[in-house]
């Protein structure tokens, strides 16, 4: 894409409101657009980044044997008072009526209405087990909504359901949810830390959040030592280490009794996911029952599972920047790289410039070509806030030496590659 044509308007100024770096980073760069309190319209660098998110979770939940479904934003109040839960939300669920006077609300969750849809075509035990997500927009009303789409009233969230026969069942999908976040997160290239935790108002007996470890997050979190580096560990072991070793929330914390501090590390953490089992406390409700082999009437043993989308955004760009923007992890950065023009009068080094943009646009390298008339340093400067991991730099001296420049946006390390030798610019990405 050619940043003279892309919908790219860097800003000098933010709210002043804002007082984390995703945020005053997120606007700066024109990733989003406030237009009311917390609902922000998602422009298209942002929007590149979501739909990056997007294809690696549903990658792994395909992966895991979830299918992919999508359900409506607004939902009947009725399915929620069978289950109980219809004033649990107060204030925060937005309920209104339609020109019938029938009362209905803007989906915060989807436990009720899965049940619902599940019970209506699944009736007997053999076609269990089952596990069903979307990618969706929801909305809460928060009472003070801040900190741009951390806390927000709309949001995209990836929420998942999984129906098993007995409990024992339900404990493998919770568990094949739990080693699936870990591989979601680790392909993003982020660490995160599981801890045990409250289940609130979803309900159930068994609860984990996934924090990514900031010093900007809003909950305090203790973990065992022992977990170290969750990076360097595979899969499986990554899984049955942290389901065995001591990592919960302060709130947890707080209710047992203290554990020697020194074996504890005490951080800060956002959370970017939440998994629940809570067996049948919906299906009772709801009547959503299977026959077993002996044609009795069971009641589902469930679990839910979220992550969201784009909270998660933000909580990236709280552990990856520095002093000159965004610094995105490969797998979900807007653009494979940038490529930067210092001379857009000089007609030899716009050939040029043009000859490498094509190239890389045939060998699918998505990339952003800064082929305006702006200065080197506000190039520069733009490229940088913006985070492309790779950038290749063409100026007078490209000319002289018939080379490029190519700098890495983490290291900030700079080295040299022939233009003739355009196949090891690929190599750089």
């Amino acid at each position: 894409m050619r940043l003279s044509q892309y919908f790219l308007k860097p800003r000098k100024d933010t709210p002043s409101d804002a007082t984390l770096i995703s945020h005053k980073l997120m606007i700066k760069s024109s990733m989003i657009k406030q237009t009311t309190s917390g609902i922000y319209a998602w422009l298209p660098l942002g929007l590149k980044v979501l739909k990056k998110i997007e294809d690696i979770i549903r990658k792994f939940h395909n992966l895991y044997g979830c299918q992919e479904l999508l359900m409506p934003t607004i939902q009947s109040s009725s399915i929620w008072k069978k289950s109980g839960r219809y004033n649990d939300y107060g204030p925060e669920m937005l309920k209104f009526h339609d020109r019938s006077k029938k009362e209905l609300l803007y989906g915060p969750t989807n436990e009720e209405l899965i049940t619902e849809i599940f019970k209506d075509y699944i009736k007997s035990y053999k076609d269990l087990p089952k596990n069903l997500y979307q990618i969706h927009w929801k909305f809460r009303d928060e009472i003070r909504p801040r900190y741009g789409v951390m806390r927000c009233r709309e949001f995209l969230m990836k929420d998942n359901y999984s129906f098993d026969i007995t409990k024992k069942d339900a404990e493998k999908s919770y568990d094949n949810m739990f080693s699936c976040y870990l591989e979601i997160f680790s392909e993003i290239g982020i660490k995160v830390i599981p801890v045990k935790a409250d289940p609130g108002a979803i309900g159930g007996d068994l609860s984990h959040e996934f924090h990514l470890i900031s010093n900007s997050g809003d909950t305090e979190i203790y973990y065992d030592k022992k977990i170290g580096d969750i990076n360097k560990l595979n899969t499986t072991n990554s899984f049955k280490l942290l389901r065995n070793l001591y990592s919960v929330t302060i709130d947890e914390y707080s209710k047992k009794k203290k554990l020697d501090e020194s074996k504890l590390i005490k951080t800060k953490g956002i959370e970017i996911g939440h998994i629940f089992y809570f067996g049948t406390k919906y299906s009772e409700k709801l009547e959503a029952y299977v026959l077993n082999e002996k044609s009795e009437k069971i009641n589902v043993e469930m679990g839910s599972y979220g992550i969201g989308l784009s909270r998660l955004v933000a909580a990236v760009i709280e552990s990856s920047h520095d002093e000159k923007g965004i610094i995105w992890p490969k797998s979900i950065s807007p653009f494979d790289m940038g490529l930067i023009n210092l001379g857009n009068k000089n007609n030899k080094l716009t050939k040029i410039s043009d000859q490498i943009y094509n190239y890389l646009i045939k060998n699918n390298v998505d990339v952003l070509y800064d082929d305006t008339n702006e200065r080197p340093g506000e190039k520069f400067a733009n490229m940088d806030l913006i985070g492309v991991p790779s950038q290749i730099i063409l100026g007078e001296n490209s000319l002289k030496e018939d080379s490029v420049e190519i700098k890495n946006r983490k290291t900030k390390k700079i080295i040299k590659i022939k233009i003739k030798n355009m196949n090891e610019i690929l190599k750089k990405i």
